[in-house]
């Protein structure tokens, strides 16, 4: 085939392997091609965890082999030691040989690679670029504009009755199914004292093949100075791989993921550290699983009598509700939205969080389980990591670069807004009414973490005093004038006013310790 013949090349990144996304609606194999690359500068903005990197590149070449099996035509940059750092500049290269007509691809999703595209659509040189909406998501952002128009004050919840509604998903009658909006009375028990239940089923795991394993020794080689083990790597890479998994989590752990989604346990193996998490969002970010093929069968289970209502509207609360406003609400807010720095915290992040190096074993296990796979679930992301960073006054910009380069599923689309909104309060309230905060107390009630630490929940000085409770007081002593009238924690500063102040003063003290340290 001549040069000139390509119609339109289809690019693909890292994130929308999907070969009937709205890229391909069109496609003609015999006049057009896909192109696709493995950016240094994609895996090295952040220092990527192995785990992200592998997950990336290895579902990428098996994207590849997929399309070539359709019979699609190819052009995939692999890395190596000689790539371009930068995507665009990968692009630019090759078109110079290929010069294609014009340039399709899905919106990025993420800003700063949506603006290169724009800059290289406005560039003379280059071919037009066709931007198309990201079909794998369920409001659009004209939608979630117009629902945020005239709204002083955006909340999830109202967001959620309205896409409930909308989709009629778990409704009656244009009611709620079972009477209430959600069922958080129902769910989040913890543990009893001797841990999750005997017969605890694991995740599957996928055990990787030729190509994955060549990735693999590829990443271990070329990064091994970034974060993370690839020992434990099993992540779904296909679109098959990915049904699987889904139809592993609602027969197995959907029953019980309601009644412990809130829970964190020490000592899980390898096939049940993710306890009852779906362990889904990874292939979804990929674009390998679509958010509404994944509510439909969690509520296919409620109908056939497999899953409580609780535990399914928990479920379906995480995709239909959280995954959808934080997209809407990243779009909405950059280019700033990481530069939010509502509490005015500019402390370093600790290096521990890079090596699980820490006499606190809430930490060290959540790190732990981070290190080995590249995942930890929510409440160990948002009321470990997440809180101790609030607490200790880390720059926000600094713990979102950390989050995006830990996680396999992080991409910033969802990951900025999760921890700039929700899990460091940097927004000063916009996405959540009140920062999460909670003395050592939350974290022994939901775990066994307490158990096996030199360090006691109630504790508030002295060498065994927690550092999380410590710096919780300390939190809302250096922020009392801001939280002293709100009407979530005024009881808690109150409480604060009441303590001795000799008593206040040693944990100030032993605060700013911890910070120095």
């Amino acid at each position: 085939m001549s040069d000139s013949r390509l119609r339109n090349l289809v690019v693909v990144l890292g994130d929308q392997l999907d070969a009937h996304s709205s890229a391909f609606e069109d496609f003609d194999a015999s006049r057009d091609a896909v192109w696709m690359a493995e950016a240094l500068g994609e895996a090295t903005h952040v220092w990527s965890h192995k785990a992200r990197i592998a997950l990336f590149f290895a579902a990428m070449r098996h994207f590849r082999e997929h399309l070539r099996q359709r019979g699609v035509r190819v052009h995939y940059r692999q890395l190596d030691r000689r790539a371009h750092d930068q995507l665009i500049d990968a692009l630019r290269t090759d078109l110079k040989q290929l010069r294609p007509e014009k340039l399709i691809l899905v919106e990025p999703g993420e800003w700063r690679l949506r603006e290169a595209f724009r800059e290289l659509d406005a560039d003379d040189d280059t071919p037009p670029v066709a931007l198309r909406e990201d079909r794998h998501f369920l409001c659009s952002h004209d939608d979630f504009a117009d629902w945020m128009r005239g709204r002083r004050q955006p909340r999830m919840e109202h967001f959620y009755r309205w896409m409930r509604q909308r989709h009629d998903v778990l409704m009656e009658a244009r009611q709620p199914r079972g009477g209430r909006w959600n069922f958080d009375t129902d769910n989040r028990e913890s543990f009893a004292s001797d841990g999750p239940p005997a017969d605890m089923p694991g995740h599957q795991r996928f055990q990787p093949d030729a190509l994955t394993r060549e990735v693999i020794a590829q990443v271990n080689e070329q990064f091994a100075d970034h974060p993370g083990t690839l020992e434990h790597f099993d992540w779904p890479l296909t679109r098959v791989q990915a049904q699987h998994a889904l139809d592993d989590f609602i027969t197995h752990r959907l029953p019980q993921f309601g009644r412990w989604q809130d829970a964190m346990w020490q000592g899980a193996d390898v096939g049940h550290h993710a306890l009852y998490h779906a362990r889904l969002s990874a292939a979804m970010n990929l674009k390998l699983l679509h958010p509404d093929e994944v509510i439909s069968a969690a509520c296919q289970a409620l109908d056939d009598g497999h899953a409580p209502l609780a535990a399914v509207e928990g479920f379906v609360r995480q995709v239909l509700g959280w995954r959808e406003y934080v997209r809407g609400l990243y779009w909405q807010r950059m280019p700033g939205f990481a530069d939010n720095n509502a509490l005015q915290a500019h402390a370093r992040l600790p290096d521990f969080y890079w090596t699980g190096d820490t006499d606190m074993n809430c930490l060290r296990q959540t790190l732990g389980d981070t290190l080995a796979h590249g995942y930890a679930h929510h409440i160990q992301r948002l009321m470990v990591t997440g809180l101790y960073a609030l607490l200790l006054g880390v720059e926000p910009v600094q713990i979102h670069a950390w989050y995006l380069a830990i996680y396999v599923d992080a991409v910033e689309w969802v990951e900025l807004p999760n921890v700039i909104g929700m899990s460091q309060w940097a927004d000063g309230g916009v996405m959540a009414s009140k920062p999460y905060i909670a003395t050592g107390k939350y974290i022994d009630r939901m775990s066994n973490y307490c158990r096996g630490c030199r360090f006691r929940p109630a504790a508030t000085t002295g060498p065994r005093a927690c550092p999380v409770t410590v710096l919780y007081w300390d939190f809302l002593a250096r922020h009392r004038q801001r939280f002293a009238g709100h009407p979530r924690l005024g009881l808690q500063v109150r409480n604060l006013e009441r303590r001795d102040a000799q008593e206040l003063a040693a944990m100030r003290r032993q605060a700013d310790a911890l910070r120095e340290r």
